[in-house]
């Protein structure tokens, strides 16, 4: 009558996730929305392997999205990358936590690149 249970649960995943790309690619080309809250604590700030990480506590929907500042100061000036990742947290620590640990991982991994 309508297809299999399987069909159906796999066309609602599909839209789902293609609406969910097309959020993230808007937000990243044209920035915050109005139904989003950014909020930088500095005092968060952790120091790691001369980078500076600042957890950002960004509200979409109801919860925390991951993301954090990497900065690192340069001879002709500081430079900051921006971290914003899908993963979403009910918890505004928890959102913290990993964007820590997503931006140590970063930072382990492309080092001064990011910047590039």
């Amino acid at each position: 009558m309508g297809g299999s249970a399987t069909a159906r649960t796999t066309l609602h995943l599909t839209r789902y996730t293609s609406m969910a790309f097309g959020k993230l690619l808007r937000r990243l080309l044209f920035g915050a929305t109005e139904s989003e809250e950014k909020e930088i604590d500095r005092s968060a700030t952790i120091e790691y392997r001369g980078y500076r990480i600042t957890p950002v506590l960004r509200r979409e929907s109801g919860q925390f999205l991951t993301c954090a500042l990497i900065e690192k100061d340069f001879p002709d000036g500081p430079r900051r990358h921006e971290l914003i990742r899908a993963d979403t947290h009910m918890s505004a620590e928890d959102a913290k936590s990993l964007a820590i640990l997503k931006a140590r991982r970063l930072i382990d991994e492309q080092g001064d690149r990011l910047f590039g």
